[in-house]
């Protein structure tokens, strides 16, 4: 129901089954399924305006005897499906729901049986289920994923290339037909001084790759190579990376083939950028 399902999860609950489902909400907005968390007593003081009939309610009572029984009638009246998480499956809740999750009659931890603690951890396993296996059936690839946790340490690991690597006038393009020395000049006017240049062909395609490291370990035998053309020079078909890819595969190749850069490609192997080591400073990767 909620994989098909055209509108949003609207889950709700009170006390601890509601801060619950604040975080199962919360699994599912992140893992692609839109969802809301709604209060089960200010839902009847004007926020059941926010639950459309294409909503799915998933509704959390231990008892199955609280304030979201209230909500039913009107849930009933719009046309939205409610799926219930209780653990009492002949309550008023689970009677009134289109689906019931019975988590059972589960023993508190609590010293006096009383209160909340096994139950709302049956419920929040049950909720990241539900939440983890929709997420696997949308098969939602880790670029995707990222578009929903741009921020924090998450966010910077699941960043795409194209978000950090220097473009536009800071990303020097050069024919591999041109000599050495303009294209070292090409090097030395990019705003930023990226210390590299990718080489094309007639087409636009990226046949080279050239950096400041390359000049040196050329130097080391002469200048006679600064009259040939970048073509004679270059590295060729240098390791690349696509604009679609995550900073994370980007640094991993940095990493592990010990180069500072890399060329950026979109999907016809045309330099849209340059992914610098130095730049992860700026998003403190």
């Amino acid at each position: 129901m909620i994989f098909t399902c055209s509108g949003r999860v609207a889950v709700t609950g009170v006390g601890k089954a509601g801060i619950i489902g604040q975080k199962i909400s919360a699994t599912l907005a992140s893992t692609g399924t839109p969802s809301y968390w709604i209060h089960s007593s200010e839902a009847r003081h004007g926020d059941l305006g926010k639950i459309v009939a294409s909503d799915i309610v998933l509704a959390l009572s231990n008892s199955g005897e609280t304030e979201v029984v209230l909500l039913l009638p009107f849930l009933k009246q719009m046309g939205t499906k409610i799926i219930s998480v209780t653990g009492n499956n002949k309550s008023s809740l689970a009677l009134h729901s289109d689906v019931v999750l019975d988590i059972g009659n589960v023993e508190e931890a609590c010293p006096l049986g009383i209160a909340p603690s096994s139950s709302t951890t049956a419920m929040l396993a049950i909720g990241d289920a539900i939440a983890l296996t929709i997420f696997k059936k949308r098969n939602l690839s880790k670029e995707e994923y990222a578009f929903y946790h741009p921020g924090g340490e998450l966010g910077r690991k699941l960043l795409p290339v194209e978000v950090v690597m220097r473009k536009g006038r800071e990303n020097p393009v050069a024919d591999e037909d041109m000599p050495l020395l303009d294209v070292l000049g090409i090097m030395t006017e990019t705003k930023g001084n990226p210390g590299a240049v990718s080489i094309v062909d007639k087409n636009n395609r990226l046949t080279g790759f050239f950096t400041d490291g390359d000049l040196r370990r050329l130097l080391r035998e002469g200048t006679s190579f600064l009259c040939k053309t970048i073509k004679e020079v270059m590295t060729p078909f240098p390791k690349v990376i696509n604009n679609r890819c995550l900073v994370e595969e980007a640094y991993k190749i940095l990493r592990e083939n010990k180069i500072d850069q890399i060329p950026v490609v979109n999907d016809f192997h045309t330099p849209v950028g340059i992914f610098d080591v130095q730049d992860l400073l700026e998003v403190r990767f």
